[in-house]
């Protein structure tokens, strides 16, 4: 029973999950308390660290589905999520605010300016997998492109000015909606996790992305598209960026350029290393990487709740990074099999 475990992709997150909620509970068990609070909007909430895990943890849990597509189908990764997530964000409030940053009402409705950001998003995605899929340039490389480029484009949308929505439901797509204490953000995640296990259930996207991973000619002799599945993958990451950007705008109803979403493709490329996918492409677990994910804010808010400084953050997050890595290697993987075998059979000659 253990071998099986331990052969699953879901072993490494669920061990670094146990690993974290131990800490916490040496260190504190009140981390786990979670308490009915009242927030700033007068509404009836539950409050906690785990709470808060769930919470920010949703929107890179959504981040983790179309990155993990993306790495399985190219072999690489999108570093322009974060910046994308701006450009998404800041057409949505155009959209929803005109040309005044200041508007007493809201110009449009909510959905025709989410629909507005999903078109957007797809667009950024679009265009990094034309230049992956169609012009073979590597993902990372590719991606850079926004990655530099576009908080610069995000800026320039609303004219480097930052809108404010008016409208107070705007603000339940990040927060609560009155009378429901839980977090929108579970509810959204949710949904979204629901249209992709249907998707790999009912289509072939899952197999398909898989075999271009391992090997592209292969597949391309057994009357796959590589190109189009890579371009493919691409924009379904581009569709996540703008769910994400409905969240991360609509916390605080504004948009900083500069700061929203910053680092958050490192997090989200780490959630997919974390659940046990190879990041040069092939087979992937797609559960493992939204796991993984949650990890990430597990690790997070740990880490913060041990007043580590933000900025540090990057830091502790590169260890698990070179853990990963040194864990994920042929050579210590044959070494760890090797000593759990003679382990093994050293324990029934005792027993």
């Amino acid at each position: 029973m253990f071998n099986k475990i331990r052969k699953s992709q879901l072993f490494i997150p669920l061990l670094a999950l146990i690993l974290l909620a131990v800490i916490n509970l040496i260190s504190d068990p009140g981390f786990f308390k979670i308490t009915v609070q009242t927030n700033n909007a007068g509404n009836t909430v539950l409050a906690g660290y785990l709470i808060t895990i769930l919470d920010y943890g949703s929107e890179l849990g959504i981040l983790a589905i179309g990155m993990t597509l993306v790495t399985a189908a190219s072999g690489g990764q999108d570093i322009s999520v974060g910046a994308t997530i701006a450009i998404a964000g800041s057409a949505m409030l155009r959209v929803l605010c005109g040309g005044n940053s200041r508007p007493e009402t809201i110009q449009a409705p909510i959905i025709v300016a989410f629909l507005v950001a999903c078109i957007v998003g797809m667009l950024c995605g679009a265009f990094n997998g034309m230049l992956v899929s169609v012009f073979k340039i590597q993902p990372m490389i590719a991606t850079l492109i926004l990655f530099t480029a576009g908080r610069s484009i995000a800026a320039w949308i609303n004219n480097n000015e930052l809108p404010i929505v008016p409208d107070p439901k705007f603000s339940y797509f990040g927060g609560f909606i009155p009378g429901i204490p839980i977090p929108t953000t579970v509810f959204i995640v949710a949904i979204c996790i629901v249209i992709i296990a249907l998707v790999l259930k009912f289509t072939n996207l899952g197999l398909y992305t898989q075999a271009v991973g391992i090997n592209e000619s292969s597949s391309r002799l057994n009357g796959i598209n590589p190109t189009f599945i890579k371009f493919l993958s691409f924009v379904i990451l581009g569709l996540c960026v703008a769910v994400a950007a409905l969240i991360k705008v609509s916390r605080l109803s504004t948009i900083n350029y500069s700061v929203i979403a910053k680092d958050i493709e490192m997090d989200a490329i780490l959630a997919v290393a974390l659940g046990g996918n190879a990041l040069s492409g092939g087979k992937f677990n797609m559960w493992a990487s939204i796991l993984g994910a949650y990890v990430i804010q597990f690790l997070t808010t740990t880490l913060y709740k041990f007043n580590v400084q933000s900025d540090a953050l990057a830091a502790y997050k590169a260890v698990v990074v070179i853990l990963l890595v040194v864990f994920s290697a042929p050579k210590v993987r044959e070494y760890m099999t090797g000593l759990l075998k003679k382990v093994t059979p050293a324990r029934k000659e005792a027993a």
